[in-house]
């Protein structure tokens, strides 16, 4: 029997829907939630992002501030940006659209970001709060795979869940969210021994590494639920995941369809963290 398909654009769609409504309240109490975006150089992909990201915040009410830089930005022009972005009250979170170009230090400036406005979430504040189970920003592809199974009520509560992918901004978090929610977790990578073993341990099986197909059906056990967080491009041009999806549907128990599952819940995460921050600033209470 084909595993039930995690449907990350209907769930995303209802937190925007709760967030527009939150919106026009907070605007009825003067206060206008307030995005600042910046791009630097002429990355089709990050443009392509940008303008999804835009898109959202006309769609739902948060004002956007658009930064669309050249490649020929200094370090020093884009701190000094930040700097700017930092003392404008009417700005409530700073996003960097990553990858920056090579000859930038993306560390510092991403680090430079206010915590308070520091919506991506990933930030040394942000993490460390993360780590240590205190409010805060949580970043938004990991947020998002953690939404998706709360929507379908998969509860991670004594289950094994396995994270193969062990980046700062999705592998990491996303552990950690899973241990918060009282799954036992590994995480699994590039040097696992027997990856395969591993995968076919785990209730809940999420995947980010960025490598198309490269969890095949036989590494997913019957009845799992899969989350792919990979996005990838054929040399045909097609968008594919890190699951060989079409035979792990016929083993998983659910399972999140790329495109459509862990993407639009990225962008819908941003906004809540923007929503969030708008709210930090107003002084109101605030549940994370």
């Amino acid at each position: 029997m084909a595993a039930q398909l995690i449907d990350g654009k209907k769930v995303a769609a209802d937190i925007r829907a709760k967030l527009k409504s939150e919106i026009d309240e907070l605007k009825s109490k003067g206060i206008s939630p307030g995005l600042a975006v910046v791009l630097v150089g002429e990355n089709p992909a990050s443009k392509k992002y940008v303008s999804s990201k835009e898109k959202t915040c006309d769609e739902i009410g948060i004002k956007s501030f658009s930064h669309k830089l050249p490649e020929s930005i200094t370090q020093k022009e884009l701190i000094d940006l930040i700097d700017d972005l930092n003392n404008d009250e009417n700005v409530h979170g700073i996003l960097v659209q990553l990858p920056l170009p090579k000859y930038l230090n993306e560390k510092e400036i991403m680090n430079r970001i206010a915590p308070e406005k520091d919506v991506d979430g990933f930030g040394p504040d942000a993490l460390g709060k993360l780590v240590l189970d205190e409010p805060g920003f949580v970043a938004c592809t990991p947020h998002g795979a953690i939404k998706m199974l709360d929507a379908y009520n998969i509860d991670p509560k004594g289950k094994h869940a396995v994270v193969v992918g062990r980046s700062v901004i999705v592998g990491k978090p996303l552990a950690l969210l899973l241990l918060r929610k009282h799954a036992t977790v590994t995480i699994a990578h590039s040097r696992t021994p027997d990856l395969k073993e591993t995968c076919l341990g785990a209730d809940i099986l999420c995947v980010a590494v960025g490598k198309a197909k490269m969890i095949t059906g036989d590494m997913v056990k019957e009845g799992a639920a899969v989350i792919d967080i990979g996005i990838n491009v054929t040399p045909e041009g097609k968008i594919v995941g890190d699951v060989d999806f079409e035979p792990a549907k016929e083993r998983a128990g659910y399972i999140t369809p790329v495109p459509g599952g862990a993407g639009p819940m990225t962008i819908a995460m941003l906004m809540y963290n923007t929503v969030l921050a708008a709210k930090m600033a107003a002084g109101m209470k605030v549940e994370v």
